[in-house]
This record gives structure tokens, sequence and C-alpha cells, in this order.
């Protein structure tokens, strides 16, 4: 929650600040405000408070980011993509075995995972394949 407000209250900041610099620099250069050192040092803080604002943001983000995304080691993440296209490609062919029929599918999945609860995706998806083949016979 803490980071959400730093994040929402910075952005609403930004707008203003960002709206400010551009007013200010639309007038200098239009003639309408006179460039003196009021308006040289004023122009000054703005940019600076932009351009902290959008630096302590987009830091504030991407330490947000790093926290929520899980640490994996490569041999993880190789097991773990190993896993997701054997998954797929198991529900693919149970999917072709019940003649294209995604809602069977998935509800024999369902069934077998309340049959035998706690297994590996991958078993319920290979155990509805045998038990269709077997019936088959």
């Amino acid at each position: 929650m803490g980071n959400q407000v730093v994040i929402i209250v910075g952005t609403f900041i930004l707008l203003i600040t960002g709206l400010l610099l551009g007013y200010v620099l639309s007038q200098l250069v239009l003639g309408f405000l006179a460039f003196n050192l009021l308006t040289l040092f004023g122009t000054f803080s703005l940019i600076l408070i932009f351009g902290t604002l959008y630096y302590v943001l987009f830091w504030q983000l991407g330490r947000e980011q790093s926290q929520v995304v899980p640490e994996t080691r490569p041999e993880q993440a190789e097991t773990q993509i190993t896993e997701q296209i054997a998954d797929s490609h198991l529900k693919n062919k149970l999917i072709a075995k019940l003649g294209g029929d995604v809602a069977a599918a998935e509800r024999l999945i369902e069934q077998a995972k309340l049959n035998y609860p706690g297994m590996p995706e991958t078993w319920y998806c290979e155990r509805v394949i045998d038990d269709l083949e077997r019936d088959q016979r």
C-alpha cells in the first residue's frame, strides 16, 4: 500500500510540475514572459523537480517489480519451461483423442484431480489419456 501511495503522489506531482514547466517555457518562447533572473531560477527549479520526481518514480517502480518477481535459478527456469511444454503437449493429445472437445478434456482432468489429489499436472493428463485408451480397447 505504501508503494502505491508514493507512485500515485509522485505521478500527480510530476503531472502538475510538467504542466507548469510547459506553460512557463511556452510563455518564454512566445515572449509573453520576460526573461530575467526570477524566470531563469523558476524554470531551472521546475526542471530539477521534474527530473528528480521522474527518476524517483521509475526507481520506485523498478524496485517494486524486482520485489514481485521471484528469483529462479536457470536450472529451475529450464525445468519449468520443459514441464509447461510437456503439459501443453499432453493436453493437446488429450483434446485430439476427444475429437477437439476442450471442455470435456478439462472436465476429465478436474475429475482426475478430485480422485487423485496432490499429483503434478502432467500426471493427470497422462492418467486421463491412459483411461481413455483403456476404455477404447
